[in-house]
């Protein structure tokens, strides 16, 4: 029998809303206790200068275990 860890990360996917995650979070018996944003950057090539441009951002929820 293997126990579940008694925290564990859910980042919210492409074609998914955050109620979405939260509510498979709780299917899994998690509660969430952070949420963590990041920016994604892409490199666009201008004048032969590399810029990092914002096209979007990563959600992380930390779940812990009910």
């Amino acid at each position: 029998m293997t126990s579940k860890p008694k925290k564990k990360k859910f980042i919210v996917e492409e074609n998914e809303t955050i109620d979405d995650c939260l509510d498979r979070m709780s299917k899994e018996g998690y509660f969430p206790v952070r949420r963590t944003e990041q920016p994604i950057f892409k490199e666009e090539k201008r004048d032969n200068v590399v810029e990092h441009v914002p096209c979007g951002r990563s959600i992380t929820f930390e779940g812990k275990l009910m």
